[in-house]
C-alpha cells in the first residue's frame, strides 16, 4: 500500500511539473506535495470534493485497541495523507470526534474518546497542520458505528472519526 501511495504522490508532482497555461516572466513553482488544492469556500455542506470522497482520504476513521489512544501503524499513513492535504488546503478545517464502546462508565468513555481523538489532532499538528484547523471532541460511547454487544461491534465503536468543513 505505501508503495502505491508514493507511486501516486510521484505520477501527480510530475504531471503538476507541465505547463500549460499563458507564459510569464516570473520562474514557474513546482508543487511537490502530490496533494490537489481545493478551494473551500466553493464546497457546500455535504458535498466535499472528490478527493475527499474517493480514494485514501475517504479511508476517515482511526480505530483503536481495547483501552488505548496510541495510534497503531496501520493508521499514521492514513492521518500523514490527511495532514498532507490539509497543509496543502489551509482553508479547511477538521473536527476529529472520539468515540469508544459501550463498556466502562460514561466519565471514563468521555475522557478515552477525548483522548483518542487528542492523539489523531496532535499527530496532525506535528506534521504541520495549523492548530487553527482542527478541534477533537469526545462523544464517548454517545454515537456507536455498531450496535451489537460483542468484540466485533466494540472493536468498531473504538474510533477516532476526521470529519470536514461540510460535514459538521
Amino acid at each position: 500500500m505505501g508503495k502505491m501511495i508514493s507511486w501516486i504522490f510521484m505520477t501527480l508532482a510530475l504531471a503538476s511539473c507541465t505547463t500549460t497555461g499563458p507564459e510569464t516572466d516570473a520562474a514557474p513553482v513546482e508543487d511537490r506535495s502530490g496533494v490537489a488544492r481545493v478551494d473551500a469556500d466553493s464546497v457546500q455542506r455535504g458535498n466535499l470534493p472528490d478527493i475527499l470522497t474517493k480514494g485514501a482520504l475517504s479511508r476517515r476513521s482511526v480505530y483503536f485497541a481495547l483501552d488505548r489512544y496510541d495510534i497503531e501503524e496501520g493508521y499514521r499513513d492514513l492521518v500523514a495523507a490527511h495532514a498532507r492535504f490539509l497543509v496543502e488546503n489551509r482553508d479547511f478545517r477538521v473536527l476529529i470526534q472520539g468515540n469508544t464502546d459501550e463498556r466502562g462508565s460514561r466519565e471514563y468513555n468521555l475522557s478515552l474518546g477525548q483522548k483518542r481523538a487528542e492523539a489523531v489532532r496532535q499527530t496532525l499538528l506535528l506534521l504541520g497542520v495549523q492548530e487553527t484547523q482542527v478541534e477533537a471532541v469526545s462523544l464517548g460511547e454517545e454515537k456507536p458505528r455498531a450496535e451489537g454487544h460483542n468484540e466485533t461491534a466494540w472493536a468498531e465503536n473504538r474510533r477516532a472519526d476526521i470529519l470536514y468543513s461540510g460535514e459538521f
